[in-house]
């Protein structure tokens, strides 16, 4: 599948592109510049050969030119972005995986917009899209660690059946990772707020814990 990384210089836009890559999609690496985002794809490709080839540095709007659009940049810019590409989006799956959280002292918090989720929020912005979310409880460190198996259950939500589907799909790609149908976006608030939790359980306890579903 072809699928689009806005956001592909930072932590988290950088290791999930060359997760994917590595699982046979070809990944549009994007950037407001394209030049930072070939200098962060050239430094994936020294460390990881071809295991990596099929990523294309772009600016931000060439990567929404793919069938599925990730937007991978931080929370605090993750609306804005939604509504300045608004148009680029039209008629794409588009996948949110911000978590609004504030850190007060061992322990974070959200912060959650009018809409009750970001995912929600950028719905509204998106009327034309079809905005699903994933990857809210996974530590953004762990995609770029491609010798290391991933261990981790991640739920996915969105209004669409077949968008949804599409994710679950992408998810169950990358090995060691299970998906699960999260239900609607109205669902996606849960998954945002418990990434506070677990990100204080992490503090609190010194651990780089995640998330796995028991009983199925």
């Amino acid at each position: 599948m072809r699928i689009g990384v806005l956001g592909a210089t930072g932590p988290a836009g950088r290791g999930l592109a060359a997760r994917l890559a590595d699982c046979g999609h070809e990944v549009l690496a994007g950037s407001r510049e394209r030049a930072k985002a070939e200098v962060t794809v050239g430094a994936l490709r020294e460390r990881w050969g071809d295991r990596v080839a099929a990523i294309t540095p772009a600016n931000n709007v060439q990567a929404c030119d793919a069938e599925v659009v990730v937007l991978a940049v931080n929370a605090d810019a993750a609306l804005s972005t939604a509504r300045y590409f608004a148009d680029q989006l039209t008629g794409k799956v588009v996948v949110s995986m911000a978590n609004n959280l504030v850190r007060n002292g061992t322990e974070f918090n959200a912060v959650l917009p009018p809409h009750g989720s970001i995912a929600n929020e950028m719905q509204a912005l998106l009327w034309r899209s079809e905005v699903v979310t994933a990857f809210h409880l996974v530590p953004a460190a762990e995609f770029e660690q491609l010798d290391e198996p991933m261990e981790s259950d991640v739920v996915a939500c969105g209004n669409d059946d077949s968008a949804r589907k599409t994710l679950m799909d992408i998810i169950v790609g990358i090995p060691n990772l299970r998906a699960f149908d999260g239900g609607s976006l109205e669902n996606a608030v849960g998954m945002e707020t418990f990434a506070a939790v677990l990100l204080t359980i992490n503090i609190r306890h010194k651990v780089r814990a995640g998330l796995r579903l028991s009983g199925v």
